[in-house]
């Protein structure tokens, strides 16, 4: 059986459906939430009013913008029963753990029963408030801390880093933080993104399609990228010069490994979101007295620039802007989550809204149909 069209691996350059929440363009290096170009958001906004926009493709008024934080702030302390499944699991990986207990959570939603849109919109914003949360107590319990209520009083940003560490962080570090968020809430059909929609087409409800977009996130082409970066930069180590970086790094070229952090399936030219995170790892570096893992990026950049003609991409100087914060690798693939569950929930809540079930068709290129059955003593 053919079909008309020649199929794609990995559906490269297809398009699925339409949307109205992410463009991107891979030879200018574009990526704009809502008609909004990212560089404009990362200088300017904060991470609750691009949620905002992602759910209502406009920015909030002031009025509206304080409803969400309040929602946001009401919605973010977990329900006991999900700390306590928290302790309960064993030791692991850690999306394994996040995927547990968001799939948990739905049970304990008060619209677990209601598909309609509004309910679907409070369910979004549930969501988003407790997946930091989730993720921000999962790393303090990993450090033999106890689990922290939020504070009302802070950000999103801030109640993650608060939650993880036990201390109101500094106003750069909130920052840099949000300006991830910001960078990271969506980035059209990626994988995780895709295997949300394609749940939300059954109308399966919204928990669980979040749940296969954790799954998709899980794996090391889709998340975990940032994770590989550090603990190179962490093999290299922080004591020897960091011209070691390139001799690391070259050695590995040689052995044709491929170095994390570079090349992007869409971006042909700079990812536009490393713009911003090169940047704050500076910055934070600095800030921390640790210059030598934004150092070590640097050359580690020039070198796979110069060999390879490959670019960052928003990854690679993650990796060092997450380590200043003082977050361990462990948590870098489910802070991807914190961010990228607002776009999650506004691709699941457009899918709803213009629903057709997605069941695309592959080319045969099995035996010759048709086959004749024959009997066991005739094989």
């Amino acid at each position: 059986m053919t079909t008309a069209a020649k199929p794609k691996a990995g559906l490269e350059d297809i398009v699925a459906t339409s949307s109205e929440i992410c463009y991107l363009d891979g030879d200018r290096g574009v990526l704009a939430y809502c008609g909004y170009d990212i560089h404009d958001l990362a200088r300017h906004a904060t991470f609750e009013e691009v949620c905002y926009l992602l759910w209502h493709r406009r920015l909030p008024t002031r009025a509206e913008f304080g409803d969400l934080q309040s929602q946001l702030s009401a919605a973010r302390a977990l329900p006991e029963a999900i700390l306590r499944l928290m302790r309960s699991l064993p030791a692991g990986n850690a999306m394994d753990t996040l995927r547990t207990l968001t799939s948990a959570l739905g049970h304990y939603d008060p619209d677990a029963a209601d598909n309609s849109a509004p309910a679907n919109y409070r369910k979004a914003v549930r969501l988003t408030a407790q997946m930091g949360s989730l993720v921000a107590t999962m790393g303090r319990l990993q450090t033999g801390g106890g689990p922290l209520q939020p504070d009302p009083v802070l950000g999103h940003a801030a109640n993650f880093l608060y939650m993880l560490t036990g201390d109101r962080p500094s106003g750069l570090a909130t920052r840099a933080f949000d300006v991830a968020l910001v960078l990271h809430a969506d980035h059209e059909l990626n994988a995780s993104t895709f295997a949300a929609r394609v749940a939300a087409a059954t109308l399966t409800d919204m928990h669980s399609s979040i749940v296969a977009a954790i799954a998709a996130l899980k794996g090391p082409l889709h998340g975990g990228a940032n994770a590989d970066v550090m603990r190179m930069l962490l093999e290299i180590g922080p004591s020897g010069p960091v011209e070691k970086a390139e001799e690391i790094v070259r050695a590995k070229l040689a052995r044709k490994e491929k170095i994390p952090g570079f090349g992007h399936r869409v971006y042909h030219t700079e990812d536009p979101r490393a713009t911003h995170l090169r940047q704050m790892s500076r910055d934070l570096g600095q800030r921390a007295n640790q210059p030598i893992w934004f150092e070590m990026s640097q050359r580690i950049e020039a070198l796979v620039k110069s060999e390879k003609k490959l670019n960052p991409n928003v990854d690679f100087y993650s990796a060092s802007t997450y380590h200043a914060l003082g977050i361990a690798v462990d948590l870098f693939t489910p802070i991807f989550a914190v961010s990228r569950i607002s776009g999650w929930t506004a691709h699941v809540l457009e899918q709803y809204a213009n629903n057709r079930l997605i069941r695309p068709r592959a080319e045969y290129v099995g035996p010759p149909y048709p086959q004749r059955y024959q009997p066991l003593e005739a094989r």
